[in-house]
């Protein structure tokens, strides 16, 4: 059985990633993009759907040991696990080198102390764990072939074939130091050349402590800001700029229950605010990289923006269920592609306007198209911010006029007359100063409750939703008015656990809410960070200082944060490690640092 979703770690090379588990199992690689199928998907079935475990060895049918430490190598995603055992200790060194040729995921074994005896136990299931390869041996390297895919596995140790997995075992004393490698090559290439891993791990901690060095933020949550850039850099597709919502599909929302998503694609809002993050923290190279993606992905067709592409620019994500996973503990369906692709969600048109606005504002040099793109979507807007849409969270259920939405057009327009008064672009400056001015109306009368001083979710609704949360930061009101102080104050009260984390909006168990779904889910960590956010926007920091702190111990111990938290399990939950989360940590850090609410 796979770990609890706070037992794994990262490790990746800027085109997919692998999860590597407590016991030194990877049980999830997809090769060679972080949407192709997975080579390793245990995470969401048994060993029988592969997996990679190297450790020290045990009696057949325990339980293998987890690790007694783990860290990442200094600001790295190069992962360090050690093991105590009765004869010794013994280090494995995982990390995946940033891409030149083949993707590669190396793992040292060094022992420590003593003389510690070790397994590695490789079992290779193609098409997410559907398909057992053609495993043999060419010219002293043993590969996996199965239709377009091989991977090759090299190792020093003799390696044998039991039961469809290949084993070696072996035994390291102090100063020893063994490497394993598997690379991907298409199968009708030539193989791929032989791994250099020594000098790869070199090369690997260079980039890394290369890349850390342009942080600009030197707060006092530094330790958690960099492992939180580290991790979007991490989700970042290297070749197009494209960046992943996460990289895995399916892990559940509520465990055992059908909230189960695939995440490995490009959500325009969740790129954009991690476009934000990245720029607030020195990071430009990467925005100007996301920057051409967005126009190369919506090029001569803005009109019909989606809501997510493929990392490359893909449009078409068909919605498919894999009936021979069983899914991350009984959660089913296990899904790959993803059918909101095509849903209307107008708010989107404000984060890709907010994410450009921030490029020009923080001198990213400029971009012609960029700006005509800009003007193209408040066109549509301009004719469109009246109908009802899906909303930030995707509901499957009929759509309604959501009031975050509609904050996110005034939004975009908002940021559009800023570009075009500081002589950036033409419009119609005061026809869209005038559509500004009615969908800021239009909102204040029908998605405010003035009996309950609360914004709703949507016009006519008596829910709550945590995204109104955004309307202070977003300026479209000012923190002191009453309408968002008291709006904060109804989400704390009608949305908020008993741990004080924050709800997106309320779910009704088996029948299906708003969302059109049945079940509940855990706590939105991003919602939990933006109520820290307002707290302190509104004079409130040192319980907002709290509230971020208590978020911060939610992270696994190498500072890896999931979707949700579920309170009631204890645990986290959803997709991981979630961009979504990461970026408003950053965010809250970078506010709270600003307004000195942190304590020592």
């Amino acid at each position: 059985m796979a770990g609890r979703i706070e037992d794994y770690a990262l490790i990746g090379d800027m085109q997919t990633a692998a999860l590597v588990c407590r016991d030194g199992t990877v049980d999830w690689l997809c090769l060679p993009r972080f949407d192709s199928h997975a080579i390793f998907a245990g995470l969401l079935g048994t060993g029988e759907h592969g997996f990679w475990r190297i450790g020290p060895a045990c009696a057949p049918g325990a339980e293998p040991p987890s690790a007694a430490r783990r860290t990442y190598r200094g600001d790295s995603l190069i992962l360090e696990s050690e093991w105590d055992t009765g004869r010794g200790t013994v280090r494995v060194t995982d990390f995946m080198p940033p891409r030149d040729g083949a993707p590669q995921l190396i793992r040292i074994v060094e022992g420590v102390s003593g003389r510690v005896p070790m397994r590695s136990e490789l079992r290779m299931r193609f098409s997410y764990g559907r398909v057992v390869p053609w495993v043999h041996k060419h010219e002293g390297r043993t590969v996996a072939v199965a239709g377009p895919d091989s991977v090759w596995f090299d190792t020093d140790v003799e390696t044998y074939g039991k039961a469809l997995t290949t084993y070696a075992d072996f035994t390291v004393a102090p100063g020893d130091r063994i490497a394993f490698t598997i690379s991907w090559e298409p199968s009708h290439k030539e193989p791929p050349p032989l791994p250099e891993p020594e000098q790869s791990l070199e090369a690997t901690e260079d980039f890394w402590r290369d890349w850390v060095d342009h942080c600009t933020y030197h707060g006092p949550y530094r330790e958690a800001v960099v492992r939180s850039l580290i991790t979007l850099k991490a989700l970042t597709y290297a070749p197009t700029g494209g960046i992943v919502a996460a990289p895995t599909t399916s892990l559940p929302e509520e465990v055992g229950g059908v909230r189960n998503w695939d995440y490995r694609y490009t959500w325009l809002r969740d790129a954009a605010i991690t476009l934000s993050s990245l720029l607030r923290t020195g990071y430009r190279e990467e925005a100007r990289a996301w920057r051409e993606w967005l126009l190369r992905a919506v090029a001569g067709d803005p009109e019909n923006l989606q809501i997510m592409y493929g990392i490359a620019g893909e449009r078409e994500l068909g919605e498919a269920e894999l009936d021979w996973l069983p899914g991350y503990e009984n959660s089913t369906p296990v899904r790959v592609g993803n059918g909101a692709a095509h849903q209307l969600q107008l708010d989107v048109y404000g984060e890709v306007t907010e994410a450009l606005h921030l490029a020009h504002m923080t001198g990213l040099a400029r971009n012609d198209y960029a700006s005509v793109l800009q003007l193209k979507l408040i066109r549509y807007l301009e004719d469109h911010w009246q109908e009802p849409d899906e909303g930030i969270w995707e509901v499957r259920g009929p759509r309604r006029h959501f009031v975050h939405s509609k904050v996110m057009a005034w939004v975009a327009v908002d940021r559009t007359i800023k570009l075009i008064e500081s002589g950036d672009a033409d419009g119609p400056l005061e026809r869209w100063k005038q559509l500004r001015d009615d969908i800021h109306r239009d909102v204040c009368e029908k998605g405010y409750d003035k009996e309950r001083n609360t914004f709703t979710q949507s016009y006519g609704s008596q829910e709550l939703d945590a995204s109104l949360l955004l309307i202070p930061q977003m300026g479209f009101l000012p923190p002191d008015d009453k309408r968002v102080i008291g709006t904060i104050e109804a989400i704390q009260r009608e949305l908020s656990t008993s741990d004080g984390f924050i709800l997106r909006y309320p779910t009704d168990g088996k029948d299906e809410g708003v969302d059109g779904l049945p079940g509940d889910e855990g706590a939105f960590l991003a919602c939990s960070f933006w109520m820290a956010d307002d707290l302190a926007m509104i004079g409130r920091v040192d319980e907002a200082r709290k509230l971020f702190e208590k978020l911060l111990a939610l992270r696994n111990d190498l500072g890896l944060l999931a979707e949700e938290w579920d309170p009631r399990l204890q645990r986290q939950v959803g997709n991981f490690p979630q961009a979504f989360s990461h970026v408003p940590l950053i965010d809250t850090a970078l506010r709270l640092t600003a307004s000195g609410a942190y304590g020592g």
